[in-house]
């Protein structure tokens, strides 16, 4: 059984990650204050402290983690950005997805 602890991280990551590169995003593309910049900086600076309290090896954590951060995307283009994902955002995320579960919750022996 997945350990919801792990997964809703994962999922807390991604936002820190997300929110951290869409407010420069902001600023650079949209013409909107510098001053994004310093909660951008925050939420990445949170994002890799999220990333540290992970229960597993780095490699495994990064490489579990792309799958929530697809999803993650592709909930933010909808939700922030409006634009409904296609049939293959959704299909996509949803490989993602049981690709990070592999990775995280598959038997292990070493």
């Amino acid at each position: 059984m997945p350990d919801v602890k792990t997964v809703g991280l994962f999922f807390v990551t991604a936002l820190a990650e997300i929110v951290g590169c869409y407010l420069p995003y902001l600023w650079l593309r949209e013409g909107k204050t510098i001053w994004l910049l310093v909660p951008g900086a925050l939420s990445l600076a949170a994002f890799a402290w999220l990333l540290s309290l992970h229960p597993t090896a780095a490699g495994r954590v990064y490489a579990a983690y792309g799958g929530v951060y697809i999803f993650m995307a592709i909930l933010w283009l909808w939700a922030v950005d409006g634009v409904k994902p296609t049939t293959w955002d959704l299909v996509g995320s949803g490989v993602a997805l049981v690709g990070m579960a592999i990775i995280m919750f598959g038997p292990r022996t070493a």
